[in-house]
């Protein structure tokens, strides 16, 4: 039996308490988004963690799955009375056929060539030249399967610029994907730290999939005031992927464990959030932007 698609055309005011109600009467799942993606109308959110996202779409769009046999005149009616409007919105249906979901995800992760000599490779593909540094990646729920322009600016920078023999800490490791590269193109020892014990546990199976030595690569899980002393100063190269936000929060604590002379490379950032960022840094480093793609930066620095 194919399952059934509710897609909604509602306003501001009404969409998430819809989202809310569908999910009451039998939702599977409930998706928001701009009706207007993929346009020239489409409206950008952008929100990060301690700072307000701002009003959401003008003209959202709410999807909500069911099961087949689901009466959704009865549950538009309902739900239309459950938030107080006089009739329902317009809605249409769309049916969804039975798949193997798990292959249909896979599909949509293809190997990555990030330069002449590095790849990045979901763990379910053949890999496209044996002869090339492989990264061999199943993210799991954690973030980074090097699609993302800040992913692959950051494994650029680690291309250019590891020269072999470097003591490598990657904050925010998310899938290890950047801890991995460091380590699969010379760096001597590498050291993963996230806030996220399944981001932690991702990298781990990550660098099993890399048959990475244990005694090479370590992922931990740790909150940011535990790094003060444990890795003051060991660091040749420090990078990190994350927010603007948590990089200029994080500006004391990574800069302390890069040691003298040693580098820092930062991503996850817009444009127009560069030089809030770079000023957070410029009193320990000489920042400036080393590459960008599709309106994001990567910014590194040498420790003075």
């Amino acid at each position: 039996m194919p399952w059934i698609s509710v897609i909604i055309k509602t306003d501001s005011m009404h969409v998430e308490a819809l989202s809310d109600a569908m999910l009451e009467l039998g939702a599977l799942s409930t998706d928001i988004h701009d009706s207007a993606a993929g346009t020239e109308h489409e409206q950008p959110l952008f929100g990060e963690p301690g700072e307000p996202i701002g009003d959401i779409w003008l003209a959202p769009e709410l999807t909500a799955l069911f099961k087949g046999d689901t009466d959704t005149s009865a549950v538009m009616r309902a739900a239309a009375e459950a938030v107080g409007l006089p009739a329902p919105p317009s809605y249409h249906i769309e049916y969804v056929e039975e798949q193997d979901w798990v292959r249909v995800t896979q599909s949509q992760f293809n190997p990555i060539r990030i330069s002449s000599r590095l790849w990045v490779v979901p763990s379910w593909h053949e890999i496209p030249d044996p002869a090339a540094i492989n990264l061999i990646l199943d993210p799991g729920l954690a973030f980074g399967t090097g699609t993302h322009p800040s992913t692959q600016l950051c494994l650029e920078w680690l291309d250019e610029n590891l020269s072999g023999g470097e003591d490598v800490l990657d904050y925010g490791c998310g899938s290890g994907i950047l801890a991995i590269a460091a380590l699969k193109m010379g760096a001597r020892h590498v050291v993963g730290i996230d806030i996220d014990p399944q981001a932690v546990e991702a990298s781990r199976q990550n660098a099993r999939l890399n048959q990475c030595a244990e005694t090479e690569i370590a992922f931990h899980t740790q909150m940011p005031g535990q790094m003060d002393t444990e890795h003051a100063g060991w660091a040749d190269v420090v990078v990190a992927n994350i927010l603007a936000n948590p990089l200029i929060m994080l500006a004391p604590i990574l800069t302390h464990a890069v040691r003298r002379g040693g580098s820092i490379a930062l991503s996850g950032i817009l444009v127009e959030q560069a030089e809030e960022v770079m000023q957070a840094y410029r009193q320990s480093h000489d920042m400036h932007i080393a590459r960008n793609r599709e309106g994001w930066v990567l910014l590194a620095g040498t420790r003075k």
